[in-house]
């Protein structure tokens, strides 16, 4: 029976065992980031609110936002990302060309609290950043499959696309979001919306993902097993320019998102005032736990 206070909706106590099943967890995926050559970094939890407004689209809406007793707008972080590319673009003429790095922290949103998401969730982030070369593409993804693999997440597929692909095609941004948003509300009711979605079930693989998948064949990954091309995946967020990618807990049609990412090679220009190429996965801890 509860006796104190309780917590606000969304946000969770981690009792002992999960905490445990949760350190082991990590400790797993960080010993293959590491062998694949990524170092840690740690940012702070609170940003300055223009920093992380205008890079998320729709998504913007979920960012707690507040003032200081200065009257300064901050916020809470929404992602590991947008403060790598600030903390990229502060430290230019200190960083290695190539740049790989993970970092392990809490971020927040404001969204409906159900089964695998929390309005406070852990993100387990890593990224290239300095190339646009495929061959760091291949090594994020690679990195992330293993990843899944270390922590016994055997059927957990990687789903892989070209943001291009939907450019090419005429679709608009908005028409993307919307897109992304097929395997919850539905294809009949994504193409109400959006139009005829034929011309990308017809669409084969940009000669970049081409690379990528003979790339991650090299490395003993094996197409249909570890992964496939998957001409829906769209991911609603604004800053992806090129390769997208979703690990997904099992192959299945609608099958549940354990982490995701992909290429954003203008953000960190947003910050530096040069473009600088990046790209780079987050698996979703606290879903991961929820769900396994």
């Amino acid at each position: 029976m509860q006796k104190g206070p309780v917590t606000p909706k969304g946000f969770n106590d981690v009792k002992p065992e999960e905490a445990k099943k949760r350190r082991a967890m990590i400790n797993k995926i960080a010993d293959v980031l590491e062998g694949c050559g990524f170092v840690p970094l740690e940012t702070p939890t609170i940003e300055f609110a223009e920093t992380l407004l205008g890079k998320y689209g729709e998504e913007e809406k979920l960012i707690y936002q507040f003032e200081d007793k200065g009257g300064r707008k901050l916020a809470l972080r929404y992602d590991l990302t947008v403060p790598l590319a600030r903390f990229v673009a502060n430290n230019l003429g200190v960083l290695s060309p190539t740049f790989s790095r993970y970092q392990l922290g809490q971020c927040f949103r404001g969204e409906n609290p159900q089964k695998g998401r929390s309005r406070e969730l852990t993100q387990f982030d890593f990224d290239t950043v300095g190339s646009g070369d495929p061959k760091e593409d291949t090594k994020v993804i690679a990195a992330a499959v293993k990843g899944a693999r270390a922590i016994g997440l055997e059927k957990a597929v990687m789903q892989i696309n070209d943001r291009t692909i939907f450019d090419n095609l005429g679709f608009s941004k908005e028409q993307i979001i919307t897109i992304d948003k097929i395997e919850k509300i539905g294809k009949e009711e994504v193409e109400k919306l959006v139009g005829s979605l034929e011309k990308l079930e017809k669409v084969q693989k940009t000669e970049r993902l081409e690379k990528i998948f003979n790339q991650l064949k090299s490395e003993g990954l094996k197409e249909g097993k570890d992964f496939v091309f998957s001409p829906y995946l769209a991911r609603g967020l604004n800053y992806y320019t090129s390769t997208i990618f979703e690990l997904k807990l099992d192959n299945t049609p609608g099958g549940l998102s354990i982490g995701g990412g992909g290429r954003y090679d203008d953000l960190i220009g947003v910050f530096a005032g040069r473009e600088i190429p990046a790209v780079g996965f987050s698996f979703g801890v606290t879903r991961i736990i929820d769900l396994t």
